[in-house]
């Protein structure tokens, strides 16, 4: 496998699904519930089908693990791992941070992730041992080492019972202790975020593959870090994730 030319590859079907998002975006759109407030639209579907079209002939024998079409995630060979549209919420009320998100998953590792923020323009990648652009622009983490001078970024569960209210409470203690938190709503773009510098550190729990497949490899290809709360490496199931730029 010629990892850079899938890359590239990968980069064209994410610059692709992107303008398919843009052509929905503020526009009439048909969404339905598929949880408690877990939002699932057309403009979802539509760029799924449309990926994972061009991304089965890009490897063809590849497993498909995709947030609305689902699949497995064997222990070994390859499979693609795909966010059609992370931040259905964001999308579908008109506030302009959502993505795309495909990741190639290798023996289940990540080894290739593009993020895509078509709004603004970027376009996320990284290559296991080959670094993390923006466009044409490599990128790394941040260099900011006193929680005080640091922004950081979360989610919180869709659920809204007891765990939320232990999360809140873990939000007032982490916010005691850096400069300030934000809550924008898509975690590829955020993990996109800390690996580009623009936030110190990510935490969130309950995640799935494909929020954070492409995600984590950006970050640690960017200079960063990703565990599990307790400080081991974190598998990208997602249970448990805290990015940083590791200082």
């Amino acid at each position: 496998m010629n990892t850079e030319q899938v890359l590239l590859d990968m980069v064209k079907v994410a610059k692709e699904a992107g303008d398919l998002l843009l052509g929905y975006f503020r526009g009439p759109l048909r969404t339905r519930y598929k949880g408690v407030a877990d939002l699932v639209t057309e403009a979802d579907t539509e760029s799924e089908r449309l990926i994972l079209r061009r991304l089965k002939k890009i490897i063809p024998e590849a497993h498909i693990l995709a947030e609305e079409a689902g699949g497995t995630m064997p222990e070994s060979g390859l499979t693609w791992v795909v966010d059609p549209l992370d931040g259905t919420t964001n999308f579908a009320h008109g506030f302009p941070w959502f993505c795309s998100s495909i990741a190639l998953v290798e023996d289940g590792e990540p080894v290739l992730g593009v993020v895509h923020h078509p709004v603004l323009g970027e376009l996320y990648r990284a290559g296991r041992g080959l670094g993390a652009w923006c466009n044409e622009k490599p990128i790394s983490v941040s260099s900011a080492d006193v929680l005080r001078d640091s922004l950081l970024t979360t989610g919180f569960y869709y659920h809204k019972g007891a765990e939320l209210r232990r999360q809140i409470g873990v939000f007032e203690r982490v916010h005691q202790a850096v400069q300030t938190i934000r809550r924008p709503g898509s975690a590829a773009l955020d993990l996109a975020y800390v690996a580009a510098g623009y936030f110190e550190a990510f935490w969130e729990k309950g995640l799935s593959h494909w929020d954070v497949a492409a995600g984590y490899l950006l970050v640690r290809e960017a200079g960063g870090v990703v565990t599990d709360y307790s400080g081991n490496r974190a598998r990208i199931n997602g249970i448990q994730t805290v990015a940083s730029n590791q200082l």
